[in-house]
């Protein structure tokens, strides 16, 4: 079973110590996911409009939370 996986299943928990560590794992994935996704997208001249549109947010949102950081693992 994958990690994600794992994951998902114990979000799932009747154990409430268990589904609330699951969901900070998943957080962290999902915003790990959303920096690359949205380096990958600048890299390639996407507007910050297009991007915001597709997370359904402003481009406001998108720019202030990814001007200028560079996705984890990545450095300038």
């Amino acid at each position: 079973m994958s990690e994600t996986t794992d994951l998902i299943g114990a979000g799932t928990s009747s154990d409430p110590a268990e589904g609330l560590r699951a969901v900070a794992s998943l957080r962290l994935l999902v915003e790990q996911l959303e920096a690359l996704q949205v380096h990958a997208a600048r890299e390639q001249g996407w507007s910050w409009q297009d991007i915001a549109g597709l997370l359904g947010v402003s481009k406001q949102a998108v720019h202030k939370k990814h001007a200028g950081r560079a996705p984890l693992g990545k450095e300038r």
